[in-house]
């Protein structure tokens, strides 16, 4: 969604690949040579069928932590079905729960995308295990989690009674937590970066760019 990047890109550099194609797969396996971590969403089996399964790129990486997302998770007779979080809010039960709560008989949807949230967090944690238990025992690792179960753990979690009550910040509830920056699609401001630290405060080093901005290579070392 490419209304998305614009917040979301920010640290990051965009490319298509075309990995039907035998040129898409080449530049694919290229990157991976240089690659530590892999994140992949599609249903499971699909980018295995394009050649890219976990243990065929490991061969490519050997030392590669490889992350994967799906809907509905591996197995089970929803594992092949697409998904993303709207539509997963809704087969868990959430957007019933939400309308319970807001005393009404339409499904209510989450006032945010929250098991795309909860799952990138989740993804990330599990990159970074996956990336100390390589230094620590060597060996590939594959990290799997599902928008499905990651709805499952936040159901688990509780409600907060009369949650509903609390009202939504304003811009200038948020205003101390932005900043501004040039990108790709003009002048940015957005939510700035979480850490504070004094001496090596954290930053993007890139800008958030339209998407397919960038040639499938990784950056020089000086650049």
């Amino acid at each position: 969604m490419a209304p998305l990047v614009i917040d979301m890109g920010r640290g990051k550099r965009s490319t298509y690949i075309d990995l039907r194609k035998s040129a898409g797969g080449q530049s694919l396996r290229d990157l991976l040579e240089g690659a530590d971590v892999f994140v992949q969403g599609y249903r499971p089996g699909a980018v295995a069928r394009l050649g890219f399964a976990p243990d065929r790129a490991a061969a490519v990486r050997p030392g590669l932590v490889y992350v994967s997302l799906s809907a509905y998770s591996r197995q089970g007779p929803w594992a092949g079905r697409r998904g993303f979080d709207s539509l997963v809010q809704t087969a868990t039960g959430i957007n019933h729960a939400e309308a319970v709560a807001a005393g009404q008989e339409e499904p209510k949807a989450l006032p945010c995308q929250a098991l795309d949230h909860a799952s990138g967090y989740l993804m990330a944690f599990g990159a970074m295990v996956g990336l100390m238990r390589r230094s620590e025992v060597g060996g590939s690792w594959h990290v799997r989690v599902s928008l499905a179960q990651t709805g499952r753990w936040l159901q688990q979690l509780g409600r907060r009674a009369a949650g509903l009550t609390c009202a939504d910040p304003t811009i200038d509830d948020v205003a101390d937590l932005l900043e501004e920056a040039p990108s790709g699609f003009g002048r940015l401001r957005a939510v700035r970066h979480a850490g504070r630290l004094s001496e090596t405060p954290p930053r993007w080093s890139q800008p958030s760019m339209p998407l397919g901005s960038h040639p499938p290579a990784w950056l020089a070392p000086t650049d």
